[in-house]
């Protein structure tokens, strides 16, 4: 069995190295085909880690954001089994193989993703219900001062069990070729945040379904990007946020909800970034619904 392996790099170090030398453990016997999509910054490293483990590297010339990074990797599919990886994940032992053992289990599976851990052990809620308005917005007004509120625990779902799910976190994410073609890969119109969302959307809408998998565990450090520019992520969340419900209310009569979330968005947006506030801006990372980092 093959699996075209395709990370995106920006700024890359270390542990775009550490990433690479943990698949081989996570996918034994498995012949694993390696592309790094070098969206720009610290192309030596990128350079050194892909020598050492023998993966191309796909230089762009320009920072496509991670969709449309993630759709050149894909470009031309070089396997039937896609996958998809932050280059600060770290696979543990036999991951890639307890994944694609689950595919066999869910024929109808577009999108399987793992049990993400952080560095602590503690799980990161990464399979979760599509957002709904009332979900979001309760989710948004209430986590930060009711952590366990009905909205939050609607949205997250479950962390626990082998099941379809809404959408998979874009951390690490197994891809089915075949549904991935069909559905266009990634919306490129997203920079970063959302396009996972988005995608498992469009999944479920073509038929296909996105399966949760814990017994196959990926170690990430959630908000690294967060964390180096804090403010700057919280606007383009927001920003990736309004285009997601945008897609969700499109209807002609639904264009006063869709005023009425841009601007309440922007609001937020502003709010929590306000000059550039990075006790703020933190707060609301913590808060995230979507995206990566």
């Amino acid at each position: 069995m093959r699996v075209h392996v395709v990370t995106i790099a920006y700024n890359s170090g270390d542990e775009l190295g550490q990433m690479l030398a943990s698949l081989p453990e996570a996918a034994p016997g498995i012949d694993l085909d390696v592309d790094i999509v070098d969206n720009g910054g610290a192309s030596r490293a990128v350079d050194a880690a892909a020598h050492r483990y023998g993966a191309r590297i796909i230089r762009p010339g320009r920072n496509l954001g991670y969709g449309q990074g993630a759709n050149l990797g894909f470009a031309h599919p070089r396997a039937e089994w896609l996958l998809l990886v932050n280059p600060d994940a770290e696979f543990t032992p036999g991951a890639i193989t307890t994944l694609l053992q689950a595919a066999e289990r869910w024929p109808r599976a577009g999108a399987l993703g793992p049990r993400l851990l952080d560095r602590t052990g503690e799980v990161y809620p990464s399979a979760r219900r599509l957002p709904t308005l009332t979900t979001g917005i309760g989710h948004a007004l209430l986590a930060g001062i009711w952590p366990g509120n009905p909205f939050t625990r609607a949205y997250r779902g479950e962390t626990t069990g082998e099941h379809s799910c809404g959408w998979l976190s874009g951390a690490c994410l197994l891809l089915r070729a075949q549904a991935f073609a069909e559905i266009g890969g990634f919306d490129p119109g997203y920079f970063m945040f959302f396009e996972d969302v988005d995608l498992g959307l469009r999944l479920r809408q073509a038929g296909w379904k996105s399966v949760y998998v814990p017994e196959a565990a990926v170690i990430h450090d959630q908000g690294t990007s967060w964390r180096e520019r804090p403010a700057a992520m919280v606007r383009a969340h927001h920003a990736s946020a309004a285009r997601y419900l945008s897609r969700v209310y499109h209807r002609p009569y639904q264009a006063p909800l869709r005023a009425a979330l841009h601007i309440g968005l922007d609001l937020r947006a502003r709010y929590l970034s306000r000059g550039d506030n990075p006790t703020q801006a933190r707060r609301a990372a913590r808060l995230r619904p979507g995206g990566k980092a």
